[in-house]
C-alpha cells in the first residue's frame, strides 16, 4: 500500500496493458483525513482470485491533481462528469 506523493509526466514510451484486472475503491477516513483508496485485483490466470495486488491512497490535493490529470487526457468528461452529477 502506498500514498501518492507526487504525479509526474512520464515521457518515456508505453504500450496498451494486455492484462485486465478489477480495481475497487473506497472512502478511508483517518486521524490524518479523508483518502480515496484504489486497489487491483489479481488477473483472471492469478492462482489466488481477488487478492489485492496494488493498492494507492489519494488524499484531497492529490485527488484534484489526478482530476486535473484525467480531464487533461480525457477532455470530453469536464461536461460528462457535471451532467451525471445533477
Amino acid at each position: 500500500m502506498a500514498k501518492v506523493r507526487e504525479f509526474f509526466e512520464d515521457k518515456k514510451s508505453s504500450v496498451s496493458h494486455p492484462t485486465l484486472v478489477d480495481c475497487g475503491y473506497q472512502a478511508v477516513r483517518t486521524s490524518e483525513g479523508v483518502f480515496l483508496q484504489l486497489s487491483t485485483y489479481g488477473s483472471d490466470q492469478r492462482q489466488t482470485q481477488k487478492k489485492t495486488s496494488q493498492t494507492l491512497q489519494l488524499d484531497r490535493e492529490h485527488a484534484e491533481q489526478l482530476l486535473r490529470i484525467l480531464i487533461t487526457t480525457f477532455p470530453d468528461l469536464r461536461g460528462r462528469v457535471t451532467e451525471d452529477l445533477s
